[in-house]
C-alpha cells in the first residue's frame, strides 16, 4: 500500500519552518532598509559613522565624578565616568530599595493597624505619583533646602550634612585597608559557603551542625575584626568653614538614589505582599502547631516559599530602577544618560552615540536578569 504523501501547504513542520524564515527574511529587510537610509543620510550631510570621536578632549566638566577626571580628558573617559555614576547608583538602590520593600510589604500585612495603614500610605503615595516629581521634590525641598557648607549639619560618626551633599567616614586606600578589605570579603564568602553546607547536611543527615556554628563564629570574628581595626577609616573635619576628609556624596546623587529607593520599594512591598499571601494559610497553622513564634515563620517557613513567587516581578523591579536612573538628567546628576547628551549636543553623532547608550543600558540589564534567573532556579523546588 502507497503511503500517502501530505502537501507541503499542509504539512504543519512545513509551514512553521517557512513562517520562521518568512519572519527573519522581513527582519533582516527591515533592518538593510534603516541600514541603507542611515548610510545615505550620512553621506548627503557629509560625515562618516565611526567612534574615533570618542578619543578627542571632552572639554566640560563633571560634577560628581567617581574616578579622577578633568575637562581635558577624552570624550570616552567622560563616558566612563557615566557608567561608574550609573553602575553606583543601581547597585546600592536596588540594595536598599530590596531591604525597604521587604519591610513595608511585611509591614503591609502586620496584625498592628497603625503599622499596617503607614506602610498602605507610602505605597499608595509612591506608587501613584511620577517618578521625576518625586526626584525634583526630594532635591529643592530635602537636600537644596539644607545648610550651606559653612553652617553644615554635624551628626554622629561623624558624618555632616550640608546643601553640597553628605560627607561620610570612609576608609582610606592604603595597602592595611586593601588587605583588611580582601580579608572581609573573603570572610564572607566563606560563611555563605560553609551556611549552605551546614544547612545541607542538617537537612540531609539531621545533624545539628554544631561543627560548622563554631566554624561560622569564628569567620565572623574575623571579619568584624577586619571591619573594625583592619580598615583606617577616615572620618571627614570641618575646618575654615569647608568640609575635607571622608567619602563625599553630593546633593544630586543623593536624591537620585533617595528617590529611586523610594519610588521602587513601593512596588516591590506589593510583590512581597502578593508572594507571602500566595502562601496557603496552613503553613501559618503548621508553624503554629509546632510551637513556632511568628518571626520564625516568616522567616524559615512562610518567606522562602513566597520567594519562588517574588522573584519574577523583582526582576522587573530592578530593570526599572536601572532604566528609572537615567532620569537623573533632571536633577543634573552626570550619568551616562546626561553625559552622552552631553557628548551628543557638542558633536553631533547622534546614531553613535545612542547606540552606545542602548548597548549599556542593555548590557545592564541583561546582567540583572542573569542574576535573577540563576536566583530562581536556586530557590525553585528541586523534583525528584
Amino acid at each position: 500500500m502507497e503511503e500517502h504523501k501530505v502537501p507541503l501547504w499542509r504539512d504543519d513542520r512545513f509551514l512553521k519552518i517557512a513562517g520562521q524564515v518568512l519572519v527573519m527574511l522581513i527582519v533582516l529587510i527591515v533592518a538593510a532598509v534603516i541600514v541603507n537610509n542611515v548610510t545615505v543620510n550620512f553621506r548627503r550631510l557629509g560625515l562618516n559613522f565611526g567612534f574615533g570621536f570618542m578619543s578627542n578632549p571632552a572639554s566640560f566638566g563633571i560634577g560628581d565624578s567617581a574616578i579622577p577626571y578633568t575637562s581635558t580628558d577624552s570624550f570616552g573617559r567622560a563616558l566612563l565616568v557615566g557608567l561608574v555614576n550609573t553602575l553606583r547608583v543601581v547597585v546600592f538602590g536596588i540594595f536598599f530599595a530590596t531591604i525597604l520593600g521587604i519591610i513595608v510589604g511585611i509591614a503591609r500585612l502586620s496584625d498592628n493597624w497603625l503599622v499596617r495603614k503607614l506602610a498602605s500610605i507610602y505605597v499608595e503615595i509612591f506608587r501613584n505619583t511620577p517618578l521625576l516629581l518625586q526626584l525634583f521634590f526630594i532635591y529643592t525641598v530635602g537636600f537644596l533646602s539644607l545648610p550651606r557648607v559653612a553652617d553644615s549639619v554635624q551628626l554622629p560618626g561623624p558624618t555632616f550634612l550640608s546643601n553640597q551633599g553628605i560627607y561620610l567616614p570612609w576608609p582610606t586606600g592604603s595597602a592595611r585597608s586593601l588587605i583588611a578589605l580582601a580579608l572581609l570579603i573573603a570572610s564572607l564568602a566563606l560563611v555563605i559557603f560553609f551556611w549552605q553546607r551546614r544547612l545541607k547536611v542538617m537537612e540531609l543527615e539531621g545533624a545539628s551542625g554544631n561543627g560548622y556554628r563554631n566554624l561560622l563564629f569564628g569567620l565572623g570574628a574575623v571579619g568584624l575584626l577586619a571591619l573594625l581595626f583592619g580598615l583606617e577609616w577616615q572620618a571627614p573635619a570641618f575646618a575654615n568653614e569647608a568640609v575635607t576628609g571622608g567619602l563625599h556624596l553630593s546633593s544630586e546623587f543623593g536624591a537620585l538614589l533617595l528617590g529611586l529607593v523610594l519610588y521602587t520599594a513601593a512596588f516591590i512591598a506589593e510583590t512581597v505582599r502578593a508572594g507571602i499571601q500566595s502562601v496557603s494559610k496552613g503553613q501559618w497553622e503548621a508553624s503554629k502547631a509546632l510551637g513556632v513564634n511568628s518571626g520564625q515563620a516568616m522567616r524559615l517557613v512562610i518567606f522562602p516559599q513566597a520567594l519562588r513567587v517574588m522573584i519574577p516581578p523583582l526582576t522587573s523591579e530592578f530593570l526599572n530602577l536601572a532604566k528609572n536612573s537615567s532620569l537623573a538628567a533632571g536633577i543634573a546628576y552626570g550619568d551616562v544618560y546626561q553625559i552622552a547628551t552631553t557628548i551628543n549636543n557638542q558633536t553631533g553623532r547622534v546614531i553613535e552615540v545612542v547606540i552606545l547608550v542602548m548597548i549599556t543600558y542593555l548590557t545592564i540589564n541583561l546582567i540583572i536578569s542573569l542574576g535573577m534567573n540563576l536566583l530562581n532556579q536556586r530557590v525553585q523546588i528541586t523534583e525528584r
